[in-house]
């Protein structure tokens, strides 16, 4: 099982890069058909085979020869192995539908994110309906944890971006609510800790490089997915860890 979802992370990986990049220019995500960016000539199937092509070609256009962004390799290889801990976390069960979800949304949003600074509310609303049949499925405990931690999350956001005057955006709000009815209340608090953490910590190291201005906008995306998947696949072993600290 794990082998099939490390190939499947592989595939859709790319998948999710590419969609993540057509999706906010309102391109179709099946057509037109993967092409360099360079020269526009049509990748043939032997150029999409995930990681191995782009290790054969040495990160190069067949045609054109000019290098390949190293994203779409990172994005494979990233979602394989996101998708084979998720198998390892969850085993066979309902969960792993509902962790992979978790996993894809996750992506694509930190792919439009970063190229773009926007997270579509079509992506959105393209998940939501599955996470509410995933949790119907997989419930988290009461039939209305899903939504009050869907309602937490989604205030939380909010209330940092009517503080900040705008340091958070609006998509990033509704992440979060989305991400809070997977997640359930203690998860997504977990989860919005650990976000605040990593965005906090990237700002300052990217300020220390030079390659952030002071009260430059981020894409903020990435530190919640990162912030969430930690959270969803570990945020009960560290709430435990946590209340044995604060016991001893």
């Amino acid at each position: 099982m794990l082998f099939i979802l490390f190939a499947l992370g592989l595939i859709l990986g790319s998948f999710f890069y590419t969609a993540g990049c057509r999706i906010p220019l309102r391109i179709s995500i099946v057509y037109p058909r993967s092409a360099c960016s360079f020269c526009r000539s049509p990748l043939s199937w032997a150029e999409l085979i995930p990681v191995f092509s782009y290790a054969v070609q040495r990160g190069r256009c067949k045609s054109c020869r000019r290098k390949l962004s190293l994203m779409y390799p990172a994005a494979e290889w990233f979602t394989a192995c996101l998708f084979t801990s998720a198998g390892i976390r969850f085993g066979l069960t309902a969960e792993l539908f509902v962790a992979l979800l978790f996993l894809s949304l996750l992506i694509i949003v930190t792919v439009t994110d970063l190229h773009y600074m926007l997270i579509p509310d079509k992506v959105l609303l393209f998940f939501l309906p599955f996470f509410i049949a995933g949790r119907f499925f997989s419930p988290l405990g009461s039939w209305y944890a899903g939504l009050a931690g869907a309602v937490c999350g989604f205030l939380l956001l909010a209330v940092i971006m009517l503080v900040s005057k705008g340091g958070i955006g609006g998509g990033d709000v509704k992440l979060f609510g989305v991400i809070g009815l997977a997640l359930g209340i203690k998860l997504v608090l977990i989860a919005f800790f650990l976000s605040v953490i990593i965005g906090a910590a990237y700002g300052a190291c990217a300020q220390l490089v030079g390659r952030l201005a002071k009260k430059q906008p981020f894409p903020f995306a990435p530190a919640i997915a990162a912030g969430s998947i930690v959270s969803y696949l570990y945020g009960e072993e560290l709430f435990s860890f946590y209340i044995h600290l604060a016991s001893g």
